[in-house]
């Protein structure tokens, strides 16, 4: 399934799912059976229309954005895409459980093994592939073996929602209260932490998620991949895209190297996206060797930052990422 985030945002601010949200999200029962027996069925309103599924699924595939989530949530899975882009954000034991779970599929829409999900006989399929993707799943032979609820993104930022309804379409309602508090918990002592030395800076964030080749850079504003989980903790990512052809063209571009002065060089503070290991990409090191870049005023003033964990996909993931904006930004209160 498609991991790369062709995606739309939600607001800066932190979108917290409520009950009410999700039942108001996720349809309610049919009249064949409301006590939840065995056979029992409830609609939910997903990316492919109103669906019919079970209340307690017993066999679950899961693709995409869905594979984290319900590997946390513990649900009865299957048969799980490939989800190389998280493989660091995972537990030790939710590694395990990846690594022994029957993959069905890679790491792109297209790479989807039909023959492999309708031999594991599940009684729900859960697509998280982003919306713009959607398309390249054959939907209609996927309900020739089980209901299918495409629940996906439009923004790098829709995680938080989304999560919920993904879990909650497994029959894990409720799986993400718990760490959906812990992560506001820390991002309001994270926030009050840094509201000295953040207010009034303007912040920009060099990324690593579309696919670029040398004499480009990826630009990420508000909503992007790098920037939605700092912003919850009050930093405020500048500007917008030119042109927004929507997916993630609406929160990121990828102009030439030659634009970097024009597109960063207003911001005080930058941040830019490393892998998990703390090391740049080879996009990203091309930037970062780049004259261009050295003769930023944020670079030039020992204001540029790595980010790691910016894949974070759940809420106990993102607690990673705030982990690591901390670190980050720890040398602006020495400023």
């Amino acid at each position: 399934m498609s991991v790369r985030p062709p995606l739309r945002i939600v607001s800066a601010g932190l979108a917290t799912v409520t009950a009410a949200a999700l039942l108001a999200g996720c349809g309610s029962d049919s009249d064949g059976d409301a006590g939840g027996g065995k056979g029992a069925t409830r609609v939910v309103a997903a990316d492919n229309g109103q669906i019919t599924i079970p209340v307690d699924p017993k066999r679950v595939v899961a693709t995409g954005y869905a594979v984290p989530v319900l590997i946390e949530a513990k649900a009865p899975l299957v048969g799980i895409s490939t989800w190389p882009r998280g493989l660091g954000l995972m537990t030790p034991q939710e590694r395990t459980d990846y690594d022994k779970l029957h993959k069905i599929g890679g790491a792109t829409a297209k790479e989807t093994n039909y023959e492999a999900i309708a031999a594991t006989k599940p009684d729900l399929i859960i697509i998280g592939v982003p919306k713009p993707v959607l398309g390249e799943i054959d939907l209609k032979r996927l309900e020739s073996i089980a209901p299918v609820v495409a629940i996906g993104p439009s923004l790098p930022s829709a995680w938080r929602e989304l999560s919920a309804r993904q879990a909650d379409a497994a029959g894990r309602a409720g799986h993400t209260e718990e760490t959906r508090k812990a992560y506001e918990k820390r991002t309001e002592e994270l926030k009050a932490k840094y509201a000295g030395a953040v207010g009034g800076l303007k912040f920009g964030h060099l990324g690593a998620y579309n696919e670029t080749s040398q004499g480009t850079f990826q630009r990420e504003f508000a909503g992007s991949w790098g920037t939605n989980i700092a912003q919850d903790i009050g930093l405020n990512y500048y500007g917008q895209v030119k042109k927004d052809t929507g997916g993630s063209s609406a929160v990121s571009e990828t102009p030439s190297i030659e634009e970097l002065p024009a597109s960063l060089g207003e911001a005080d503070v930058i941040t830019y996206t490393v892998q998990d290991d703390g090391t740049p990409s080879a996009g990203v090191q091309y930037v970062l060797d780049s004259p261009l870049w050295k003769n930023l005023p944020a670079v030039k003033a020992g204001k540029a930052y790595p980010i790691r964990y910016t894949a974070a996909a759940t809420y106990a993931q993102a607690q990673r990422t705030l982990d690591s904006v901390d670190q980050a930004l720890a040398p602006l209160l020495a400023k």
